[in-house]
């Protein structure tokens, strides 16, 4: 009997590698076809309708994102028609499928003027053009089909790709002394968890366990940057000297929110996904790294 086909986009980004590499190593009830660019662009409208008519997809994941932060303030056009117009012709395109449709969101949804972790209904109100792109996806995705999961997630990083926690250890390994900002507070989520998760929840649903809308999911704890930054240094057996400084001292092209922790336990209660501590992922990820 064929397995229902679960199609992933972002295939080369850290979520989607992630992904294949669980996939690859744990039995499951599903068929998964990864994309990239080649495969579905998601800024072709008509490659994305032929797309679902030639695969018509059972499930539908899209890992896919524009999350060069700084440079979504100056390439606008494209980063909105990735976060936002391509995320609504998919939940569209699932919709008539009857397909569930998941697609990742960001903690920069909020203000950052937060001291208490963000409740899902907090009104958001984004600092950042990217931010209100990934905002913009939510809410096409949301009304263009009821079958939408939207999970927020924050500060990513995986063994794969261009992430804080590979920066860190390289610039470490080349310099006396790095400068990291320790006036932004956040939770860590390893990409790897999140894949976890995003499998558990596609069983979950296969199994008729019919929960959508938005869900929020990262690591347990939240720490600055500048505490991420010595976690790292001292796992990874470093001794370069780190320096906590104030935001206003590095001056980026996009406002970074202040705050952005988030209540996770919606996803716990609706789908059993366990939160690991921050720690204990960052040392899973390092390992694999050393």
């Amino acid at each position: 009997m064929l397995k229902p086909l679960v199609v992933v986009t972002g295939k080369n980004g850290q979520l989607g590698w992630e992904l294949q590499q669980l996939v690859a190593h744990v039995e499951t009830a599903f068929d998964f076809f990864f994309t990239g660019r080649e495969e579905l662009d998601l800024s072709n409208p008509e490659m994305i309708s032929a797309f679902f008519q030639k695969y018509k997809p059972a499930y539908f994941i899209n890992c896919a994102a524009y999350t060069a932060v700084d440079k979504a303030e100056s390439e606008q056009e494209f980063t909105y028609t990735v976060n936002a117009s391509s995320v609504g012709l998919l939940a569209t395109e699932c919709s008539k499928l009857n397909c569930p449709f998941i697609t990742i969101s960001t903690d920069y949804v909020f203000d950052g003027k937060g001291t208490a972790p963000y409740a899902i209904d907090h009104l958001a109100d984004p600092v950042n053009y990217y931010g209100y792109t990934k905002w913009m996806g939510e809410k096409l995705a949301l009304a263009n089909n009821p079958h939408t999961i939207v999970i927020r997630t924050s500060w990513v990083y995986s063994s794969h790709g261009n992430n804080f926690v590979k920066t860190m250890l390289r610039l470490m390994k080349e310099k006396e002394e790095l400068k990291v900002v320790n006036d932004q507070i956040g939770s860590p989520t390893y990409a790897a968890d999140l894949a976890s998760a995003i499998l558990q929840i596609i069983t979950r649903l296969a199994a008729g366990n019919a929960h959508y809308g938005i869900y929020q999911f990262s690591n347990e704890g939240q720490i600055s940057w500048y505490d991420f930054a010595v976690a790292i240094r001292t796992l990874g057996g470093l001794s370069c000297m780190v320096l906590p400084i104030p935001t206003k001292d590095f001056p980026t092209p996009a406002k970074r929110p202040a705050y952005s922790v988030m209540d996770t336990q919606q996803i716990v209660r609706d789908f059993g996904v366990p939160l690991k501590n921050w720690k204990e992922s960052l040392v899973q990820c390092i390992s694999k790294l050393s």
